[in-house]
């Protein structure tokens, strides 16, 4: 539940070692007490994951394949898949220069260079 995250964050964020490099809270409010829908409302708003969906779509040529190694959607006509999810694991590092490398590669596919 984010309520109870963010009303840990809150105190945190209180707490006397914190306090005084900090002027105000902005959002959800500078008020101490903010009811639970108040932060669930602020939570819904403004929260967002950095989290990269990938993996999720397998390249190959079995049965549990959902794209085979030129991209190509099994059974989907014109259809490729040109980004992480292609991916056999998540990389360590950020998702950006794998789903470029993977965008430049299905360019190629696209426009016949690298055919094989």
């Amino acid at each position: 539940m984010p309520i109870r995250g963010l009303k840990l964050c809150r105190r945190i964020m209180r707490a006397p070692a914190l306090s005084a490099l900090i002027e105000r809270e902005i959002l959800p409010s500078a008020d101490e007490y903010v009811g639970d829908s108040d932060l669930e409302h602020h939570a819904r708003t403004f929260a967002k994951t950095v989290y990269h969906p990938s993996c999720t779509c397998k390249m190959g040529t079995d049965a549990m394949a959902v794209v085979d190694p030129r991209l190509r959607v099994h059974g989907v006509p014109r259809l490729r898949v040109a980004d992480v999810s292609v991916m056999p694991e998540l990389v360590s590092g950020n998702t950006n220069a794998p789903t470029i490398m993977i965008a430049e590669r299905c360019a190629d596919f696209l426009l016949d260079r690298h055919a094989h």
